[in-house]
């Protein structure tokens, strides 16, 4: 088998949170090395699971893990945020179910050569894609200052921001930074002594920064989203598992706002926009990680799990 070994996070909870009909169609947006899929798959009788993911390393090892499965099972080259065209190229009209677990996986940080890692050395690409034009040695290379300071605050949360972009357009006005350690190496330099004395790697925010700006993490997001609850047949549930609090944030919101309806100002004494709730919140609170899970995957120690059904 292909070496994609992923440990997949909250596997129990998302196949409760699924209700899985062994009739049903499902929809694993982000299939990685299939864990959630082949315990989907297992479950089904006459149904079917459609696995959607963007790294064609991925597909391969998803497809030698489902293949005892069969028919059952249809894998698709392509990014989670073109779900709605998926189901519509496959003329599929309505889903009972679609799990979206959006961590990048163990295997594509593991894998040095990627560039995804700052513990290795390796060229800076980040792509979960390969077929991608945007890499990170662009991003770090070519975007402006306050392309660079925005990303480092707004998807890193890094406190020092400012100092590391600075860092960066000085280091690669002499030469261009070309791999991962080159880039560490300029982050550090940018850092006062006592950041570089936190347990966490000082390169850890900025790396996770520039990995969201390369793939369009939030904007993909943000789209499926929009277009996960409308490909839901009634009582179909959406399962959204996110690693960072900007993720969360998103799915939080497009599911709180579904299940609200109408949108009227509160000050109107009645109701005239007319719109309906789309779902039922099944997670009143997200589900985390066992301490049991977190012994086996440290990994899995920010990943929240939401849950929605529709009505």
């Amino acid at each position: 088998m292909t070496e994609f070994h992923h440990i997949s996070v909250l596997l129990d909870e998302c196949i409760r949170g699924l209700a899985i009909k062994p009739e049903g169609i499902y929809v694993d947006g982000t299939l990685g090395g299939a864990g959630h899929s082949s315990q989907i798959a297992k479950r089904l009788t006459t149904g079917r699971l459609i696995g959607i993911d963007r790294d064609p390393a991925a597909l391969q090892a998803a497809g030698e893990r489902l293949a005892p499965y069969g028919d059952r099972v249809t894998l698709v080259h392509s990014n989670f945020s073109e779900l709605a065209q998926v189901l519509k190229d496959l003329d599929i009209a309505g889903v009972d179910g679609i799990l979206l677990d959006l961590g990048v996986s163990s295997p594509q940080l593991d894998d040095s050569s990627r560039g995804f890692s700052y513990m290795a050395d390796a060229p800076l690409d980040m792509r979960m894609n390969s077929e991608d034009t945007l890499t990170a040695f662009d991003v770090v290379n070519f975007w402006s200052y306050e392309d660079l300071r925005r990303i480092l605050f707004d998807y890193g949360e890094e406190r020092y921001a400012p100092k590391i972009a600075s860092a960066i357009c000085r280091k690669r006005e002499s030469a261009p930074i070309k791999t991962t350690l080159e880039l560490v190496d300029v982050i550090r330099g940018a850092m006062p002594a006592q950041a570089l004395r936190e347990k966490q790697h000082p390169a850890k925010r900025s790396f996770q920064a520039i990995r969201i700006a390369v793939n369009d993490e939030l904007g993909s997001v943000e789209k499926v989203m929009k277009d996960a609850i409308p490909c839901l047949n009634p009582g179909g549930r959406l399962a959204v598992i996110t690693f960072h609090s900007l993720e969360d944030r998103i799915v939080k919101t497009a599911m709180a706002g579904a299940a609200k309806g109408c949108t009227c100002p509160p000050s109107f004494p009645v109701c005239v926009c007319g719109k309906k709730p789309q779902v039922q919140i099944i997670t009143r609170k997200p589900v985390v990680s066992t301490e049991e899970e977190l012994e086996r995957n440290p990994r899995a120690r920010s990943a929240k799990l939401r849950v929605c059904e529709k009505v």
